[in-house]
């Protein structure tokens, strides 16, 4: 049965050093530590790779994020992984939990998640997710 877990979450970034892909182009990559409150009770770690030229509105990401805490009452931990682009401006992000991650009683876990960013900036997720 799919379930839906909801709330706002807060999130510090860390830029690092810029990874060299030859041939006078680079990745960008950005850490990001998050605290979720609501439904999902967790802190979560991501690593993120990022290429294309921002100036121009145009870019790709990918990152992997691994969350420890509570989902509903039910303690484990997981990963999720990004998918993101930007194109002139338009965006689009897939973020789903990796098959196999989940730990704990967050075992067989499985979903999506959807991160919404209000005006001001402050984030929120929408978290479609099985268990078993």
């Amino acid at each position: 049965m799919e379930q839906q877990a909801k709330g706002p979450f807060d999130v510090k970034r860390t830029a690092m050093e810029m990874v060299d892909a030859g041939n006078g182009a680079s990745f960008g990559r950005i850490r990001f530590e998050k605290r979720f409150h609501g439904d999902l009770d967790a802190t979560g770690v991501v690593e993120m790779l990022s290429g294309g030229d921002p100036g121009a509105g145009s870019a790709g990401y990918v990152a992997m994020e691994h969350v420890i805490g509570t989902l509903q009452g039910r303690r484990g931990s997981f990963m999720f992984q990004h998918s993101g682009t930007m194109d002139r401006g338009a965006s689009s992000l897939t973020v789903g939990v990796v098959p196999g991650t989940g730990k704990d009683e967050l075992q067989g876990l499985r979903g999506t998640l959807r991160i919404d960013i209000a005006e001001g900036g402050a984030h929120s997720y929408t978290f479609d997710y099985t268990l078993g």
